[in-house]
Order: C-alpha cells, then structure tokens, then sequence
C-alpha cells in the first residue's frame, strides 16, 4: 500500500467570512498541492474541506498519516464521531452535530484508507503545516471581497 504523507490546514478572514483550505501530499518525491476557497465560510469548514479533499485527491486506498494543526478536526474523527453516529448525529448535548454534512463526507473519505492523524501545533515552523496554511491563504484570495 502506498505511504502518503498529509498537511491540511484552514484558513478565514473573519468567522464566518471568506475562508480557504490548503492540502499539502507527498509521496516520495513527488509532490501536489491543492486549494480553494469559499465566499462566506468558517475555519472549522475549512479545515475539514482541506482533510476530505486531500483524502479525496488519492486515487488508490493508501496509508495515510495526515498532518492538521485543527484539534477540531482531529479529536472529532479519532474521539467523537462514533459516537455522533451512534446518537443519530447528535452531540451528547442531544443537539444536532455541526457540520454535519462535512462529517459524513470526512467518515467516508477516511474509510478508504489507513490514516494516522497528527496534530501539529499551527505557526509553529513546521514546514509542511507552513505550507499548507500558505495553500490555505492563496485558496481564500480569490474570495476576499475588496
């Protein structure tokens, strides 16, 4: 199974407000870099847009260890999803899950390949979460209203 290494990060200018998600893949020597954004968004949304469109962009099942700097995203699929889905996709709260739509597309995205989520501390000097948040940005650009 190929290994991949991840970086996903997030970005907004305001929350709610123009928002952009970056994904940084490799795979030996080669490298992809993807990114886009939204007009009115949060940095929850794209943080887990960056995380199912990094995972979406592999063709094949691969072993993953994907890099964000989102507690959010990362707690939510290793923590507190199984148990949104035992409840109907509700919190413990009984209150519906936030989100909801990206959750479902993320729980898909990740049942195709062998993950290992890292957390790694944002701005930070990181490299690849560097980079992915410099993706994120350049993915908000076009969406920032002058």
């Amino acid at each position: 199974m190929k290994e991949v290494i991840i970086y996903t990060d997030g970005a907004c200018s305001g929350n709610p407000g123009p928002g952009g998600w970056g994904a940084l893949l490799m795979h030996g020597d080669n490298i992809k870099e993807i990114m886009e954004g939204a007009f009115e968004t949060t940095n929850n949304r794209m943080e887990l847009t960056a995380a199912i469109e990094a995972l979406n962009a592999l063709k094949k099942p691969c072993k993953v260890i994907l890099h964000t700097d989102s507690t959010y995203v990362k707690d939510g699929i290793t923590k507190w999803i199984e148990n949104w889905k035992n409840n109907g996709w509700r919190t413990s709260n009984k209150k519906p899950v936030k989100n909801v739509e990206l959750w479902q597309a993320l729980d898909e995205a990740v049942s195709r390949h062998d993950i290992t989520w890292k957390w790694v501390k944002g701005h930070d000097g990181d490299e690849g979460n560097e980079r992915a948040d410099e993706l994120a940005n350049m993915g908000m650009n076009n969406y920032k209203v002058l």
